[in-house]
């Protein structure tokens, strides 16, 4: 019998494991996740930004979140000898409408305290030789890290206090009682007297599994990224993004250089056909079926139909995909376009087709099960844990 059971070896499962420890020293706990290797998903295959925040709206939990999580994963990074950068975030306007959506990103970068300076065109090019646009907001604080090195170092801190964990333990039962929570799995089986569920592209499934309740499921949206030629390295200082446009359900195309050296291109998003298939054309016929039967997906399919179909065609076309970039980024060509790994994001759908932006949990006495933990989960992942500690640590009804 174990205090805590976290179902997930995320950022986000691995972060509330240690604050949970952190906070309870000599708690028992125990951490299960379902692949051989921690991080092996959402956090293993992203662009590791660390969000500064502006594009949420205020008072969200993603907007206190983000900007917690900033400041703390720096600082985290800072105390354990993780490497990370701050080139700051340049959004590129290339419209009028959009310098028009800029002045209103601005006022929200004032609302949110974030320090931000107005760049003209000619500033632009200056600082960004290779990159094309009207203007831009420039956040300094936006950085960048390894998320699987930070992953790493949680995993190490947590068996450093005393936790446990199990990977290679792919949860096949919950059951919860008065008294405790019952967690069958691929290799044993384990109790505990609270259960904490962060299991990203499974969250749906375990949640059901364990008789909760619960109106969404989990959409799985690919995106896929290309990465620069090694020759073109420095051909950006700043992380590259577009003015978001609030009638699109995500972000778009972005340049963002990574702690590693080189710069990453992308992400697109299409409808996943597999939840965990990173290479392209991967289908698992059980995810297929479960999304094809729920109205959800149909409702977001009919409020999204041109954006789908532009987004398919740049997957399926790189010349479609180039354009894309060359919105801000004219000297690109078809041969800078190398192959880099995709990734997949766990979208929380209702069944009349909302689709879920912040962050939502389902909980009952013994669980709480984090149904949906969007961008920018992986910068947030300390105040989310910490979040999700003080819950469990705090009897619930």
């Amino acid at each position: 019998m174990a205090d805590y059971c976290i179902v997930g070896g995320g950022i986000v499962g691995l972060a509330t494991a240690y604050q949970l420890l952190s906070k309870q020293p000599g708690a028992s706990l125990v951490l299960l996740e379902a692949a051989e290797t921690l991080a092996s998903h959402q956090t293993g295959h992203n662009s590791g930004v660390i969000h500064s925040g502006i594009y949420y709206p205020p008072g969200s939990l993603k907007a206190r979140f983000s900007k917690l999580g900033a400041g703390q994963t720096k600082e985290f990074c800072q105390r354990h000898g993780i490497p990370y950068q701050e080139p700051g975030k340049l959004l590129v306007a290339t419209s009028a409408l959009e310098l028009a959506r800029l002045g209103q990103l601005e006022e929200r970068a004032a609302i949110h305290g974030l320090e931000h300076e107005r760049i003209d065109q000619a500033e632009l090019r200056r600082r960004e030789p290779n990159v094309s646009g009207l203007g831009a907001l420039f956040i300094p604080s936006t950085g960048i890290v390894d998320y699987t090195e930070v992953a790493r170092k949680l995993a190490a801190l947590v068996t450093a206090a005393g936790g446990q964990v199990v990977t290679g333990a792919k949860v096949t039962s919950i059951v919860e009682h008065g008294d405790r929570v019952d967690v069958g799995t691929s290799g044993g089986r384990y109790s505990c007297r609270q259960l904490v569920a962060c299991a990203g592209l499974q969250s749906d499934r375990l949640a059901g599994m364990a008789g909760v309740d619960i109106d969404v499921q989990i959409i799985p949206f690919r995106g896929e990224y290309f990465e620069l030629p090694p020759e073109k390295s420095d051909y950006v200082k700043h992380l590259i993004y577009p003015v978001p446009d609030p009638a699109l359900p995500f972000l778009g195309v972005h340049l963002s250089p990574t702690v590693a050296g080189t710069i990453t291109v992308g992400p697109n998003a299409v409808l996943g056909l597999a939840r965990e298939g990173y290479p392209k054309f991967s289908v698992d016929l059980r995810d297929v079926g479960r999304y094809l039967r729920f109205p959800g997906l149909w409702h977001v399919a009919r409020a999204n139909s041109a954006a789908a179909v532009r987004e398919v065609r740049n997957s399926l076309f790189k010349g479609s995909y180039l354009k894309e970039c060359r919105k801000y980024a004219p000297g690109l060509n078809k041969g800078d376009l190398l192959p880099h790994e995709a990734g997949i994001r766990a979208q929380a759908v209702r069944r009349d087709g909302t689709l879920i932006h912040d962050f939502l949990l389902a909980e009952t006495p013994r669980m709480i099960h984090v149904m949906n933990a969007p961008s920018p989960a992986a910068t947030a992942a300390l105040p989310i844990g910490e979040h999700l500690a003080s819950k469990a640590l705090r009897p619930r009804a």
